[in-house]
């Protein structure tokens, strides 16, 4: 998948370098976390990296946080790609540099072996055009579905529902007062994700977002015969009441066919109409 994630990257005409740590193992890492970090701020210090994609995602990048170099990064600013583990760097990196990330696909996931036309085209068109208002396009059979209608701006911010709520209380977490929350999920059963909403209630929160956008939480089927709620009924009772628009089903999460969503951007929701507009440019 390596190999094939270079070969992806350069016959679109990039160069690519590759960690020297990225084939190491220790236990469910691919390294120590001394070797992902010296991978990682090598390429935030190297001015030649214009951009760090994560191969994957899966587990240890909360524990890199106190340690990346945000100093060099905000001097010198990068595109920085992934989802799901990498959400609690991109949050890292929104509240200690401002930085706006791309919560989109990864070369090794989603690129490395017949990449899904539509990612393709959400995930390039957002990273290679300046245009500062932009309405994000679903595939037909996926228009998103309203849970609550209304209008809200704000930034984006969000990704792995599980992590942003691990992130709160940390000085890692950024400030959600006005934003628009995204977020996915894959392998939380329903009376975890049921737990998860009620979690960013109690922490204050949901009432302070301008809107929320849902999008697939996946591996999260009950055995049979279990009692359960619907993911819609879940998302009816933990944000129905809390007075924001909240658009749900869309197109983003561990799926192969997903948006990319710009972390800390500015974007207006239309939950009614089933629309997102980008109100500026994510990259300069």
């Amino acid at each position: 998948m390596v190999e094939g994630s270079v070969r992806y990257l350069e016959g679109l005409g990039y160069r690519v370098a590759v960690g020297a740590h990225v084939l190491a193992r220790h236990g469910f890492s691919a390294g120590t976390d001394a070797d992902r970090l010296a991978d990682l701020n090598a390429m935030i210090r190297d001015p030649r990296i214009k951009a760090l994609f994560a191969l994957r995602g899966g587990n240890g990048c909360l524990r890199l946080l106190r340690d990346v170099d945000y100093r060099a990064l905000s001097r010198r600013p990068k595109i920085l790609v992934g989802y799901s583990d990498l959400t609690f760097l991109q949050l890292a990196v929104w509240r200690r540099c401002r930085l706006v990330s791309f919560s989109g696909p990864m070369p090794a996931v989603e690129f490395w072996h017949a990449p899904d036309p539509y990612t393709e085209e959400m995930f390039w068109g957002l990273l290679t055009s300046r245009a500062r208002r932009r309405v994000l396009t679903f595939p037909a059979d996926a228009p998103g579905r309203t849970v609550r209608p209304g209008v809200g701006e704000g930034r984006l911010l969000g990704g792995c529902l599980s992590l942003v709520t691990t992130l709160l209380g940390t000085p890692f977490a950024p400030r959600f007062d006005g934003a628009l929350l995204f977020a996915e999920d894959v392998g939380e059963l329903p009376h975890r994700l049921h737990r998860l909403w009620t979690q960013l209630d109690l922490a204050g929160v949901l009432r302070r977002l301008n809107g929320v956008l849902a999008g697939r939480f996946t591996g999260a089927e009950p055995r049979p015969g279990e009692a359960h709620l619907t993911q819609a009924e879940i998302l009816e009772e933990t944000l129905g009441e809390v007075g924001i628009p909240v658009l749900a089903d869309l197109p983003y999460g561990h799926i192969p066919r997903k948006l990319t969503l710009p972390q800390g951007v500015l974007a207006r929701l239309d939950a009614g109409r089933r629309r997102v507009t980008l109100l500026e440019s994510a990259v300069v």
